[in-house]
């Protein structure tokens, strides 16, 4: 008898394994998020207790949000193309499509000025940049196919013909690209020693430089603290540069992110200030502080290398 219900038990064991397997495929469906690592059952995802010099495996960041901006309503997504339009990436027509060749190409050439994928599509975050970097941009386009043809008038020796309006447009922006080149490797290195600080604020756990000269970005840390989040990566994208009354002015969005339980999110700030040792006027502004943010360089008298 004893050895019929051992014959038993191995009879029944592989039905069993089955369909435990069979469970863990259904819940790795169902929810991906929840299987191991390295296959196996649930038991297999928890750490052994007796410790082996095995670390438990880190969460995975969720994709970026590539649906929801294309989603959004039509005077959204007319929005994004008049921004595009603004910063001179863009000439179609404004008809919400933000998948039509036209909008793609624009949306993949403000990623490459932002140094980061161009996939020629935009999440959530950056939809609100662009039209935030749009919104600070004081000169507007001029498009030649609205001016009304007219007859070149003919020149005489004391009357030089006279340019058209695209003829214009070029010549200013020649000049501006010049005053860019010319002035990036100083706002580059300006924005590259606040990012270093902000690192090292985090790092020291809130104690440095950058917390005692920026008020704002201080009470912002020990907040996103005090919730349980962590900081993650901080990436600048310079917003504007020139010359101000008490010396070079630099404005730099920031976009940093959080880290709470298994979720990621963005915080996009906008640190200006004046370059010196110590930074002069600094102040932190949320990227949606349009207004803030060019009272501040007006406040400064900031002539512009950038426009």
């Amino acid at each position: 008898m004893r050895t019929l219900a051992v014959l038993a038990i191995a009879a029944f064991a592989p039905s069993i394994s089955l369909a435990q397997s069979a469970g863990e495929v259904e819940r790795c469906f169902q929810n991906p998020a929840a299987c191991s690592q390295g296959g196996g059952g649930g038991a297999a995802a928890q750490a052994p207790a007796g410790g082996g010099g095995g670390q438990a495996a880190r969460p995975t960041a969720p994709a970026p949000d590539y649906t929801t901006v294309p989603q959004s309503p039509e005077p959204d997504r007319r929005k994004i193309q008049e921004s595009l339009r603004t910063l001179d990436k863009y000439n179609g027509p404004i008809d919400g499509n933000l998948q039509s060749n036209a909008t793609v190409k624009a949306i993949q050439d403000w990623q490459k000025g932002r140094g980061t994928n161009p996939v020629g599509k935009l999440t959530p975050q950056e939809a609100q940049q662009l039209n935030a970097e749009a919104a600070r941009t004081p000169i507007r386009r001029v498009d030649p196919s609205t001016q009304t043809a007219t007859a070149p008038s003919t020149p005489t020796p004391l009357q030089p013909p006279t340019k058209s309006n695209a003829d214009a447009l070029k010549e200013l922006q020649a000049r501006l690209a010049e005053r860019r080149r010319a002035a990036e490797p100083k706002a580059e290195a300006a924005t590259q020693s606040l990012i270093r600080d902000l690192k090292a604020y985090v790092a020291a756990d809130g104690k440095g430089v950058a917390g005692e000269q920026f008020a704002g970005f201080a009470k912002w840390y020990a907040d996103t603290k005090a919730a349980g989040g962590t900081v993650g990566e901080i990436a600048p994208v310079i917003d504007d540069y020139g010359d101000a009354k008490a010396g070079a002015a630099v404005a730099s969005e920031v976009l940093i992110e959080t880290k709470k339980g298994a979720s990621n999110q963005s915080q996009c700030l906008v640190f200006a200030w004046i370059e010196g040792r110590p930074r002069k006027n600094p102040q932190v502004f949320s990227c949606d502080d349009v207004a803030g943010v060019e009272k501040w360089k007006t406040d400064q008298s900031l002539k512009s290398a950038w426009r």
